[in-house]
């Protein structure tokens, strides 16, 4: 007869399990199931075995070094060992590169010497940037873009809508020395009924006016402007400020009806536009529709 339950001590072989279990309850036959951490013997209870690894130092070591193979038998020792052979692993890491430093201090200092601050970084570049915008502008710049908005014109190579704007409006453009802020704003507002771009002035603005101070202006300290109270050192000064764009009048507004932004020139929205700071349009849109607004094959609803 086959006997599949066996003692776990002598030879003998039982019909059933609990015929084995009773055997070896009586003579105490279980067989060694507690093992030393370290050498190769057997005991029968759990309190056996720690007793023997007490009398001994059998115990295994439980604690491991963060940076090495070495473990010990305590946590003090172990971080006595980290501290004589600076094994700490360093908890602080760089925001931006790989490194890592052992306190938040020499972490901070790093980042502050490298501009590693990952908020506003450029990985590209290895810049840093004081806002989210400075860092958006600088992504759309021809750094990052390269140069691949071309004027209608001359085929200037630009690098977006705003700055293929400024060249048109300065009267920058050799093949079209007509075209300046003053015509640009006439033939984008003649299309614009719905004033979704351009401001309803209740006067057609006089691009030719000159505002011209006189001595008259000085007031002890410098030449005043009568409309901010801004002082220049010269009277020349104070006439380029009164005939700069600060005092022009607004005649472009953001098209988002939320947004308030108020803008002299056509350029200057575009900028305010590209920096997508009111989330009214991606950059890659206001590129694609720029020319067909210039040159008046489109209709202002891409803007929309």
């Amino acid at each position: 007869m086959y006997y599949d339950n066996e003692c776990e001590t002598c030879d003998r072989e039982f019909g059933s399990q609990q015929a084995a279990i009773q055997h070896m309850n009586a003579l105490d036959h279980w067989g060694p199931r507690f093992e030393c951490d370290t050498c190769d013997r057997e005991f029968f209870t759990q309190r056996s075995a720690e007793q023997h690894k007490d009398d001994t130092g059998h115990w295994e070591p439980q604690f491991e070094c963060e940076t090495c193979n070495k473990r010990f038998h305590t946590q003090r020792s172990t971080d006595q060992h980290m501290d004589d052979t600076g094994h700490w692993v360093p908890q602080f890491e760089c925001e931006t590169c790989d490194r890592s430093f052992h306190s938040e201090l020499s972490a901070n200092q790093h980042m502050n010497a490298l501009n590693h601050y990952k908020q506003h970084y450029c990985r590209d570049c290895a810049k840093t940037f004081r806002s989210e915008n400075a860092l958006r502008m600088h992504l759309n710049s021809s750094t990052h873009r390269g140069k691949n908005v071309a004027c209608p014109f001359c085929k200037a190579a630009l690098t977006s809508a705003s700055g293929l704007s400024h060249h048109l409006e300065a009267g920058s453009c050799p093949r079209a020395r007509n075209l300046n802020h003053r015509t640009i704003f006439q033939a984008i507002s003649q299309r614009d009924r719905s004033g979704l771009l351009t401001n309803k002035l209740l006067t057609y603005p006089d691009f030719d006016a000159q505002n011209i101070a006189t001595s008259a202006t000085w007031n002890g300290s410098g030449y005043e402007c009568y409309l901010c109270n801004r002082e220049c050192n010269t009277l020349q000064g104070l006439n380029q400020h009164l005939n700069s764009p600060a005092h022009s009048e607004k005649l472009y507004h953001c098209p988002n009806h939320h947004c308030t932004g108020q803008f002299v020139r056509l350029a200057s929205l575009f900028n305010h536009l590209e920096s997508e700071s009111c989330n009214f349009l991606r950059f890659e849109k206001v590129q694609e529709h720029v020319h067909d607004l210039i040159t008046g094959r489109q209709k202002l609803l891409g803007f929309a």
